[in-house]
């Protein structure tokens, strides 16, 4: 009884979810002119998948896994099902028969319909077997599969996405590199810069310097610089250089509640 309760209650949430992130992804192709919905790595990664159902399948499957031993371990849903896992296959559902991404991804009434039905089949089916497994296999699992994910995530997602980054062109590539291997310094993940430099690169080649490309890349700096120094990325470096903190730094990260040590 318990677990058909729980069954139900997944087909539910599933749908809702599965349906608004569909539509919400959708929408931020269309951004300014309609408000999206999402996360920002989001609209990267479905873009670095260059519409391809495969690339968007496997991209999906692989936090799949992660979300998995997440919910068998902690007993909780990662961001990753509706930020990575319910768009990207929405996307390779609909993609799979028509490789228009204006008519497919871009549209948010067919991404909804996808997404309600992936949210349904995707939460459903991690709330159910998270709840099948005893309390021994939850161990062996969460043992088993979060390394496995953590290897998945790095270091080799970020090389899928460079090797994307360098197919798109010589300019992506570049950008992608570097943004790619200041992201990694500061964050501790290559991605979220790669997939930075992928949109800087292509909006270059289609635009050029513009207010849009400028403007793109004025945040792009200003967040790799309070990423950089939330995370103490800044006293780090000046340690590994062998250089003494100034005390007007330690006083600035004890101002934002980050104590420091000289």
């Amino acid at each position: 009884m318990v677990t058909l309760m729980i069954v139900l209650k997944s087909i539910v949430i599933g749908a809702l979810v599965g349906f608004g992130v569909g539509a919400g992804a959708a929408r931020m192709f269309h951004a300014p002119n309609v408000q999206g919905m999402g996360a920002f790595r989001t609209f990267g990664e479905l873009n670095a998948c260059a519409g391809d159902p495969i690339s968007h399948f496997s991209f999906g499957l692989g936090f799949l896994f992660n979300s998995w031993a997440s919910v068998v371990g902690a007993g909780a849903l990662t961001q990753d099902v509706d930020h990575r896992v319910i768009p990207n296959w929405a996307a390779a559902i609909l993609l799979w028969k028509n490789k228009n991404v204006e008519e497919t991804l871009h549209n948010p009434k067919r991404m909804a319909i996808a997404g309600a039905a992936v949210g349904v089949v995707v939460v459903t089916l991690l709330n159910s077997t998270a709840t099948a497994i005893p309390e021994s296999m939850q161990l062996v699992a969460t043992k088993v599969l979060v390394p496995a994910a953590n290897w998945l995530i790095n270091p080799i997602m970020p090389i899928v996405f460079w090797m994307a980054a360098m197919d798109a062109g010589k300019r992506t590539g570049i950008w992608g590199t570097v943004l790619g291997g200041m992201s990694h310094l500061v964050m501790g993940n290559a991605v979220p810069g790669i997939v930075l430099g992928i949109l800087i690169g292509k909006g270059l080649d289609d635009s050029g310097w513009n207010k849009i490309t400028k403007t793109m890349l004025v945040a792009v700096i200003l967040l790799f610089v309070l990423s950089g120094f939330f995370r103490a990325f800044d006293v780090a470096l000046l340690k590994s250089m062998h250089v003494e903190i100034p005390d007007w730094l330690v006083q600035l990260h004890e101002t934002f509640g980050s104590a420091v040590k000289k």
